[in-house]
């Protein structure tokens, strides 16, 4: 029995397709409230990990944070250690998508 050549290439496309999908597609942002516990600035200063501790919960969570903007209020004391921040990060990596204190800044 042979298979119509059409019907193969369009199930090999499909399945190439399938396989392709990065699983950043389906990283789902997640929301939080917590005051900072821990901040550690990498040597180079291009990146830094906060863990906060979530406000609802109690559980503990480090954010990667990468952007500019967030970095230069480590760098002057403008975010800190006991600070309540507003945070929200992707669920893959744990990667900073916004990250401010609640009371401005």
């Amino acid at each position: 029995m042979r298979k119509n050549p059409t019907r193969l290439f369009l199930s090999l496309a499909l399945a190439a397709a399938a396989l392709s999908v990065s699983p950043l597609a389906f990283a789902e942002d997640i929301k939080m409230v917590g005051d900072v516990t821990k901040l550690t600035i990498a040597s180079d200063g291009k990146s830094a990990q906060a863990t906060l501790k979530d406000a609802k919960t109690g559980e503990s969570v480090t954010i990667n944070i990468t952007d500019d903007e967030t970095l230069d209020k480590f760098k002057d004391k403008r975010i800190q250690v006991g600070d309540e921040i507003r945070a929200k990060y992707d669920s893959n990596g744990n990667k900073s998508k916004s990250f401010k204190r609640t009371a401005g800044c």
